[in-house]
């Protein structure tokens, strides 16, 4: 029964995409303690999955692998609480390699699997890292490099009680309704307000209500593409936790996002989406249900017209005739 870590010290989507590889690695060792190492504010996703985790760490940083600022005194102190754990082994689900395996080489685990970007490091627990897959089989093929094999590639995300009574707390109930996510974490990442504007008018006037996701600091965003629309939305930014997001989305009949965590989201609950990626890498982070999910990359072809005509051939929004202002 190895004592197990996995790091991974990134956000919402790219926890939800290393969920097929946290499964296997259940399967692999069912008995086995496993402990999550990542972000702090990511601690109560993460132990959502109990299924699969047991224990968390949070991790404080480090030089070039995070945006969070560093403190000398905090990170002496994880250093020494994660060698104290005497890990049997370490998946480092991170990325390359370039920097975090040498920072996980200090954790003093008995056996480290991660990837690579050298060739010449290539051994039996270490994988070149594979740059021409998607996020989600790039984990399994490490697991399968040390002869873990996957357990499926779909994404997962329990819902609870909570998440029900939040949602019910917050927003009325809607028989019919569709969520816009016009936002992202990065600026760069967002398409424009007046395009999701457009796009929702659209399924207002198929008769759904629209409701604008999104965190407290897309509020803004939120009342910007609320302006540009001649229907009336919902605005649900900021008024509900990840779960309640997660109930609202799980009901909605359809999402029309940025390839940002509420897609990935959307693709773990089974709700059919359109998805415009802004960063030129539809192949590893789009949703990989194709029939499910439609993805435009907007770098490749910025052509408004493309991702209307998308919408209006989906075969999950219907014709009904709306009756008034959505």
């Amino acid at each position: 029964m190895p004592k197990i870590a996995i790091f991974r010290a990134l956000y919402l989507g790219d926890f939800l995409c290393s969920v097929p590889a946290l499964r296997a690695i259940r399967k692999q060792y069912p008995t086995s303690e496993i402990t999550w190492i990542g972000l702090g504010h990511m601690k109560s996703l993460a132990m959502r999955y109990s299924e699969y985790i047991d224990h968390y760490i949070s991790f404080p940083g480090y030089p070039l692998l995070t945006e969070e600022a560093i403190d000398v005194e905090t990170f002496a102190s994880f250093l020494e609480s994660v060698r104290a754990e005497s890990f049997d082994i370490i998946f480092q689900l991170q990325g390359k390699g370039t920097i975090v395996n040498n920072l996980i080489r200090s954790f003093n685990a008995k056996r480290i699997i991660a990837f690579t970007s050298d060739l010449a490091k290539v051994n039996k627990n270490t994988l070149l890292y594979p740059s021409d897959r998607h996020e989600i089989e790039r984990h399994l093929a490490l697991l399968k490099h040390v002869g873990i094999p996957p357990q499926g590639n779909h994404l997962e995300f329990p819902l609870k009680e909570e998440d029900r009574i939040n949602l019910q707390s917050a927003i009325p109930s809607l028989p019919r309704y569709i969520c816009v996510h016009p936002g992202a974490k990065a600026s760069w990442r967002r398409w424009p307000a007046a395009n999701f504007a457009a796009l929702a008018d659209y399924v207002a006037e198929k008769g759904y209500r629209v409701v604008i996701t999104g965190t407290q600091d897309e509020f803004g965003l939120a009342e910007e593409v609320s302006r540009l629309m001649r229907h009336q939305p919902l605005i649900a930014s900021g008024k509900l936790s990840l779960g309640g997001t997660a109930e609202l989305l799980s009901r909605s009949s359809f999402l029309i996002s940025n390839c940002t965590g509420i897609s990935h989201l959307a693709a773990a609950l089974e709700v059919p989406s359109l998805i415009i990626s802004m960063d030129g890498e539809p192949e590893r982070w789009g949703p990989m249900n194709k029939d499910l999910h439609k993805t435009i990359d907007w770098t490749a072809d910025s052509d408004f017209q493309t991702v209307l005509s998308a919408l209006e051939r989906s075969p999950f929004i219907d014709s009904q005739i709306s009756t008034g202002e959505g």
